[in-house]
């Protein structure tokens, strides 16, 4: 196995987690900014206000994109095992 494929395994496999977590923090910040503009136009300043939305809606995002993040890392870990052959191949 040579360095080129070590850093190709390692890109790929930051490109699926940054894939997979887009979502997420997106949701979580698109949610925030939402409630700070809220919390500061209003004056109220609980953090129970900022929390509880937040996770309500990451756990949303997570019902409407599970299935998507979960075949998406199915078919990555297919890629990685196919792959197999191929680098203990090209090491001996």
């Amino acid at each position: 196995m040579n360095t080129n494929a070590i850093l190709d395994i390692a890109m790929q496999g930051l490109l699926i987690t940054a894939k997979l977590a887009a979502p997420i923090v997106i949701t979580a910040l698109v949610v925030g900014f939402a409630i700070s503009l809220i919390q500061s136009i209003t004056q109220i300043q609980e953090v129970t206000l900022s929390f509880v939305p937040k996770a309500a809606a990451v756990g949303v995002a997570m019902l409407i994109c599970g299935h998507w993040m979960i075949s998406e890392m199915i078919s990555f870990t297919h890629v990685l095992f196919e792959q197999i052959p191929i680098l203990l191949g090209s090491a001996g």
